[in-house]
């Protein structure tokens, strides 16, 4: 986008906190910053934390901006922003990787079978093709091991939709596990 004299007007408005000015400059690059994201991600969800961290981070550095194209400016930052959520995923992956480690080392850690594994692996992979909703229900109940009653609180919702909501999930995991 060729930087005209309104562009410039923007920039300005920006550089001394016209919300207005960075409305417009959100109008103008979400569309296309989103579509960076999504294409790096493949995530709806992790896009749009991405594209709210950007247009945050554009709040907080307009004022480095020194002229030239704007677009080559907006979208280093872009990557900038996608490079540390991928080490931030590195990191927390090679977290649970140790955790994992230590579980397995432990001396009276019951074995699992590779048939125990490959289930556990299943089940894993289908709570992940649930809503996700009802995958927390599952997860608070089966692997927090908190009671109906307990979920009911958490969720604000009275126990026989809690019940129910639990049942339609378990019934849903048992026809993706078939």
């Amino acid at each position: 986008m060729a930087e005209s004299g309104d562009f410039g007007q923007i920039i300005i408005g920006c550089k001394k906190g016209d919300a207005a000015c960075f409305s417009q400059i959100v109008d103008m690059y979400a569309g296309r910053c989103y579509g960076y994201f999504y294409r790096l991600t493949g995530n709806t969800a992790v896009s749009d934390d991405l594209l709210g961290e950007l247009f945050v981070k554009l709040v907080e550095k307009i004022g480095s901006y020194k002229g030239g194209s704007f677009e080559s400016w907006l979208f280093r930052i872009a990557s900038n922003i996608f490079h540390d959520h991928l080490r931030d995923k590195q990191r927390q992956q090679k977290l649970l990787e140790a955790q994992k480690r230590h579980i397995e080392s432990m001396p009276d850690r019951p074995k699992r079978s590779d048939d125990t594994n490959e289930r556990i692996d299943k089940v894993q992979q289908q709570l992940e093709k649930l809503d996700a909703d009802t995958r927390e229900l599952v997860i608070l109940r089966f692997y927090s091991e908190l009671s109906f009653k307990e979920i009911a609180k958490i969720r604000s919702e009275p126990i026989g939709t809690t019940l129910s909501k639990l049942h339609r999930a378990a019934k849903k995991l048992r026809q993706l596990m078939e």
